[in-house]
């Protein structure tokens, strides 16, 4: 018997609803109905208080496959939520642009180092367009780590395009409006976040 026929035989046996078991367990009735219909399977923590509620081992619960499967599951989505943690981080670094000097501002003999804050002599749309690159990529990494338990298919889809993309575009802005600190300071960002998402591959 399957996990999903043990689950429905389970809380028949309670007399109880999905949406009861949902609320004992505290997960979603969605979840309890995925689970019971074979279509989505519990998380480790989700298997333990089934396990407990059910005063049934995990062995009675699961075949092997399915707990190797499970277990295999919950790692991946551990580990795609510290990339997620490190990724948003990384992203929202970038507001260190406003405040650090990783700007040269040409004077007449000399270049000084200035925020993006303080950046002057820059034409008015190259510092705009460089304000929004900052700050569009601080706010997509603050959305990564405050979505990081979330399941949309979209999102799940698009966040690492949105990121890399995003570095990508500051660095080579940074480059052509010959700012080199701040296109090396993208750049490394970029890099980083390529070998953590190749490892994850």
């Amino acid at each position: 018997m399957e996990l999903n026929e043990k689950l429905q035989m389970l809380r028949k046996q309670k007399g109880m609803t999905q949406e009861e078991l949902a609320g004992r367990l505290y997960v979603s009735r969605t979840a309890v109905s995925k689970w019971e219909s074979g279509r989505g399977m519990p998380n480790l923590d989700s298997l333990k208080a089934l396990s407990g509620f059910f005063a049934v081992s995990l062995d009675d619960l699961l075949s092997g496959d399915e707990l190797f499967a499970i277990a295999e599951k919950d790692h991946r989505e551990k580990e795609g939520r510290t990339l997620d943690w490190m990724i948003g981080f990384m992203d929202g670094g970038m507001l260190l642009m406003l405040f650090l000097p990783f700007f040269g501002e040409k004077m007449e003999d000399s270049v000084r180092a200035v925020s993006l804050f303080q950046l002057t002599l820059a034409l008015p749309c190259i510092k705009g367009l460089c304000l929004a690159g900052v700050i569009a990529a601080a706010l997509l990494g603050i959305m990564r780590i405050i979505l990081a338990k979330k399941e949309w298919n979209w999102w799940g889809r698009n966040r690492n395009i949105l990121s890399v993309g995003f570095g990508t575009v500051l660095v080579l802005l940074f480059i052509l409006i010959r700012q080199p600190y701040a296109a090396a300071f993208a750049f490394i960002f970029l890099l980083i976040k390529g070998i953590m998402l190749f490892k994850m591959c």
